[in-house]
């Protein structure tokens, strides 16, 4: 009785996960960027967070890879989904040995949650919590050996997750921005006062009646020629066959206009100084968001840095923290290692060090 109560218990939850798949559409056909290695075995997976929420994500494990492994939970850039940078980075680690899992966030790709391509700094620190939960219940998984990667608005949530969450033992924060930064400063801090907050809030607020389902921030369709160069390479990647995918909010009409409107009025990465656990802030020379990554490694570990008014003390284990610039690297360069020529044509440009992203977790993850 106790073995058919089990294999019941067995085919319930089999049966239910896949009501749930078809609920949120999914399918377990290859739908990303770029090509399946050879060398990786993949599936598509479900888990819940403590906020009740269905993330979708994809598994990626090693092949012939026997006992327990070191893991790596894997999100971003902000607006992405897992078909894109994300989904290369866990393949790339899970070539080298580690089972990976890239996550849809909340409200964004295949995962749940309405209305849809909206953000906070609880719910999607949450969303690296509840990876590590999932990763940690896997029987191939060694639960002390977890680490988290997030790109680019999601370097700045991994590193909230890694002060809150004592669990994960290394954290990579690739081509980062500060997402509670940018939202309340706008870039470069040019909007770093009372008034223009001010103003700010008030069109928000004015946005939330007016029409708050109306969407804004997706990269545009063409760009002028007098555009910023990050601009210019953000269509590069997630307009183009490069990057583009059909769920991407950056590839098509981006956010909800007041979506991060609780991130504009935070901070969230205050306590990163507290962080005992082994952190690598990877930036390109060239990007335009390298300030955030340089702004919070100094914070993280000397307890002040430029664009933080607040000095706390220096972070009790300097020794395992890491800031790697990448020469000549742009910001999206970091996102697939970058292209010679535009629309990921001509000779890869190979930016990324995947070698040495797998030396910093083989360290700290063992």
């Amino acid at each position: 009785m106790l073995a058919a109560g089990t294999i019941a218990a067995c085919t319930n939850k089999e049966v239910k996960q896949d009501n749930t798949m078809k609920q949120l559409e999914m399918t377990q056909e290859w739908d990303k960027v770029f090509p399946l290695s050879e060398k990786v075995n993949h599936r598509k997976v479900m888990f819940q967070t403590q906020y009740g929420l269905t993330l979708a994500a994809d598994f990626y494990m090693p092949k012939e890879a026997t006992g327990k492994l070191a893991a790596i939970a894997v999100s971003g850039p902000f607006g992405a989904t897992k078909e894109q940078s994300s989904g290369l980075y866990a393949m790339r680690m899970a070539e080298r040995g580690f089972v990976t899992l890239a996550f849809d966030p909340s409200y964004t790709g295949e995962s749940s949650g309405e209305p849809r391509r909206t953000a906070s700094p609880d719910i999607n620190t949450e969303d690296f919590m509840a990876a590590v939960d999932f990763l940690s219940k896997q029987d191939n998984v060694d639960a002390d050996r977890i680490g988290i990667i997030g790109i680019c608005g999601w370097g700045g949530i991994a590193l909230n997750a890694a002060a809150a969450d004592t669990r994960i033992k290394a954290t990579l924060a690739s081509t980062m921005y500060d997402m509670s930064r940018v939202s309340g400063n706008d870039y470069n801090d040019a909007f770093d006062v009372e008034e223009a907050r001010h103003k700010n809030r008030e069109a928000l607020s004015k946005q939330r009646l007016a029409d708050p389902m109306a969407m804004a921030g997706g990269v545009l369709d063409s760009v002028p020629w007098q555009a910023p160069q990050f601009v210019k390479d953000y269509h590069d990647y997630y307009k183009t066959p490069r990057g583009y995918h059909a769920r991407s909010g950056n590839s098509n009409d981006g956010w909800r206009v007041i979506g991060t409107q609780a991130y504009a009025n935070t901070r969230f990465l205050y306590y990163i100084n507290e962080i005992r656990s082994a952190v690598l802030i990877m930036h390109g020379e060239f990007a335009h968001s390298r300030y955030f990554g340089e702004a919070a490694y100094h914070y993280m570990v000397d307890g002040k840095a430029e664009g933080y008014n607040t000095i706390v003390k220096p972070n009790p284990n300097p020794e395992n923290k890491e800031l790697l610039i990448i020469p000549e690297a742009s910001h999206c360069d970091l996102y697939d290692g970058g292209y010679e020529e535009p629309e990921g044509k001509g000779v890869p440009k190979n930016l990324i060090p995947w070698d040495t992203l797998a030396d910093f977790f083989n360290k700290y993850l063992k």
